[in-house]
Formats: structure tokens, C-alpha cells, sequence
């Protein structure tokens, strides 16, 4: 561990990543939001740009959605950080998928169940769009960043087209560097 990153600052991040899991409705990447203003803005441990590139090589490599957490923790704090974020991510998130998964199994059409799974759509779209527009910040005023997600949006609703072809393509066009200014 860095002289300069304490035990206190592990402590803190573990428990604020614990916190955090509980409003992963939307999976991990909903809390992105959540995650760039604490680790970039409030803390400063982390750039905009590691922010950025952590979430593009942990959903580049196979494994779970939540490998993107275990990848900042290790750019903030190295590997007690990479530890501390996802065990903290993983422990809420965990034991009420499990108690949740029980009661919907047991009671899959009550009134409680309806309204929690319509009561959270919602929550999660809104996380999910909070997400995009922080990955897309630095390149707010990028006209060729709003074109290619304009046309990946399209191309995804209006067509039965595989997502891993609109990945494979932003892939390419980021390789060969189209969208940097």
C-alpha cells in the first residue's frame, strides 16, 4: 500500500462501497455515477481518464459485470482497494439477491412483488442513462462520440442485430482512432 493511502481511507472506501450496492438496481455499472464522483471528484484518487479506461478493459474481458469495481479499486488503492470495493459491492448485493430471489420464487405474482419489479424499472433506466452521460463527459462537445451512439442507439432498437456487432464496431473505430479530436 502507497505511504500516502492509509487503512483509514481502505475502511472508508469499503464502507462507502457497501452502501453503494444497495442502489444497484441496475447491476454494477448503474453506480458508475456514484463511483466517478466519490473516487474522481470528492477524493480525487483517481483521473477522469482511469475512470474511463478501468470500465473499458473490465467490460472487454470476459467475467462479470462487476470486474469494472475490482479494476478501479486497484488504479485508487491498489489491491487492498481492488479487495475493499468489490468484497463491499458484493456482500449487500448478494444477501438480498438471495433473500429477494426466495420471496419471488415463493410469491412470484403478489402485489409486493408486481410493484417492486415495476417500481424499479424505472430506477435502473435512470441509473443506467446517469451512467452513460458520465462516460460520455469528456466528450460532451465530440459531434462524432454523438453520432456513433446516436447510431448505435438506433441500430439496437430498430434492428434484432447481435450487441456484440455494435461492440465489435465501436471496438474497431476507437483502434483505429476516429473519435479522438
Amino acid at each position: 500500500m502507497s505511504p500516502d493511502l492509509g487503512w483509514g481511507l481502505i475502511l472508508e472506501i469499503f464502507l462507502r462501497f457497501l452502501l453503494l450496492s444497495l442502489l444497484a438496481t441496475g447491476g454494477a455499472l448503474s453506480l458508475a455515477p456514484a463511483m466517478h464522483k466519490y473516487l474522481v471528484v470528492q477524493k480525487g484518487l483517481i483521473t477522469d481518464t482511469q475512470f474511463i479506461g478501468s470500465i473499458a478493459l473490465a467490460q472487454s474481458a470476459p467475467g462479470p459485470n462487476v470486474l469494472f469495481v475490482t479494476v478501479l479499486g486497484w488504479q485508487a488503492a491498489g489491491f487492498w482497494g481492488a479487495l475493499a470495493m468489490t468484497v463491499g459491492c458484493l456482500i449487500p448485493s448478494a444477501v438480498l439477491a438471495v433473500y429477494a430471489g426466495r420471496k419471488i420464487v415463493s410469491n412470484p405474482n403478489s402485489f409486493w412483488m408486481r410493484g417492486l419489479r415495476e417500481g424499479l424499472a424505472p430506477i435502473a433506466i435512470g441509473l443506467t442513462f446517469a451512467t452513460a452521460v458520465v462516460l460520455l463527459k469528456p466528450w460532451i462537445t465530440e459531434w462524432r462520440v454523438w453520432l456513433l451512439t446516436i447510431a448505435s442507439i438506433s441500430v439496437a432498437y430498430f434492428t434484432r442485430l447481435a450487441p456484440i456487432y455494435l461492440i465489435a464496431v465501436g471496438a474497431a473505430i476507437g483502434a483505429f482512432g476516429f473519435l479522438n479530436p
